[in-house]
This record gives structure tokens, C-alpha cells and sequence, in this order.
């Protein structure tokens, strides 16, 4: 007999909870005193699980959508384990380099996914659903790009590439996040737009519906 666990957690899902198993490494790694600061260990060790854990994001939708195995659970873990890597890698940043990510830029793109998720849990509510934008998807690939320069130019500020050109580090980052934050606001105004004409939608309908109605009860009482 199966354990009552596994018709609930599939491929997909493991995978999703791997991403929310990186949160507390990635909060170590950049935390911790343990990791060398002349061989760069903590910057490109905690670069690499933020990357990998980042990818399971794509990963685990795709299988799902491959195998049919798209389930309320993953429903629910997939959106809570990206606004928990987000939020947990913004807020080690503020305390891992605070010159590039003050804490208001924290609290910008924070908030941005706490407002999105408030939105979507609305919109189920009522009945309907608010698809990731395509700005959605592309904001997803600048924090990547984001908090990984932001890691590395704690410890670079520019590379040498082939002993000529230079590779900026910290302009890179510091470009990146603002692009960021800029585009957390671009974004949350985006799904509150469409959260919006929804409801107004819906509430129309409804208005609609009542009048109808009333109408027809008046209709039912004149001839009675």
C-alpha cells in the first residue's frame, strides 16, 4: 500500500521543495563566518545555490505540465517557495551588502510580491485568476541576475577579462538593482490594472444580474 504521502507529492513538487530547502543554506552561507573572504568561497558558493535554486523554478512547472501532474499542493508550493527565496535573499542582502541593497529597496521589491500574491488569492476568491505576465517572467530573470552581481560585488568591483577589457562588477550590480526595484513597480502596477478590469468586470455582471432579477420579481408581483 502506498504511503498517504506520495499521492501528494510528486516529481514536481520535490523539486519545489528543494527550492524552499535552499532558502536557509543560502541564508547561511551568506551569513556565516566560517567561509574564507580572500578565496571568495561565500560569494561564489552562495552565487551558485541562488542560480540553481532559481532554475527549479522553471524546472518543476514544466515537468508538471509534461506529466499531468499538476496538483493543488504544487498550486500552492510553487508561488509561496519563489516569494520566500526572494524575500529571504533581499533581506540577507541588506545585512551582506548594505552600500548596494539599502533596506527600502528591500521592502520595495518585497512588498511588490506580497501585493502580487494578495491580488491572486483575491481573484480566486472571486472566482477567477490573474496569469503571470510576460513582464512577470522577465522580472524574475533580472533578480536573478540582481542578487547574484549584488553577492559578487562584495568581493569585486570590476574583472579583467583576457588582461584588456574589464568586466564591471559593481556597476552591473548596482544597475541591476534599481532596474530591479524600477521594475518591481512597472509590474505590481501591471497585475493591479488587470486585477482591476477583472473585478470591475465581474462587479458589472453582477449589477447586471441583480437588476434582471429585480425586474422579474416586480414583473411576478404585478401579476399576481
Amino acid at each position: 500500500m502506498r504511503p498517504w504521502f506520495s499521492y501528494r507529492v510528486n516529481l514536481p513538487n520535490y523539486i519545489t521543495l528543494t527550492r524552499i530547502a535552499a532558502i536557509p543554506l543560502l541564508i547561511w552561507i551568506l551569513c556565516t563566518p566560517r567561509f574564507s573572504s580572500e578565496h571568495s568561497e561565500r560569494e561564489i558558493l552562495a552565487s551558485a545555490v541562488f542560480i540553481l535554486a532559481s532554475i527549479t523554478d522553471g524546472i518543476d512547472g514544466y515537468l508538471a505540465r509534461k506529466r499531468g501532474q499538476i496538483t493543488t499542493m504544487g498550486m500552492l508550493l510553487d508561488p509561496l517557495a519563489d516569494k520566500l527565496l526572494i524575500a529571504a535573499a533581499f533581506i540577507t542582502l541588506v545585512q551582506f551588502n548594505p552600500a548596494l541593497v539599502p533596506a527600502w529597496m528591500a521592502v520595495v521589491i518585497i512588498g511588490r510580491e506580497f501585493l502580487v500574491s494578495g491580488l491572486r488569492s483575491i481573484a480566486a476568491s472571486e472566482g477567477f485568476t490573474i496569469q503571470a505576465s510576460e513582464l512577470g517572467k522577465f522580472k524574475m530573470l533580472v533578480q536573478i541576475i540582481s542578487v547574484v552581481a549584488v553577492i559578487l560585488a562584495r568581493r569585486w568591483h570590476e574583472w579583467p577579462v583576457y588582461g584588456i577589457y574589464i568586466f564591471p562588477v559593481y556597476w552591473i550590480a548596482r544597475l541591476a538593482i534599481w532596474f530591479m526595484v524600477l521594475l518591481s513597480l512597472v509590474s505590481a502596477l501591471d497585475y493591479f490594472v488587470a486585477f482591476w478590469s477583472r473585478i470591475d468586470r465581474k462587479s458589472e455582471k453582477r449589477r447586471r444580474r441583480a437588476f434582471v432579477l429585480s425586474r422579474r420579481r416586480k414583473r411576478d408581483v404585478q401579476a399576481v
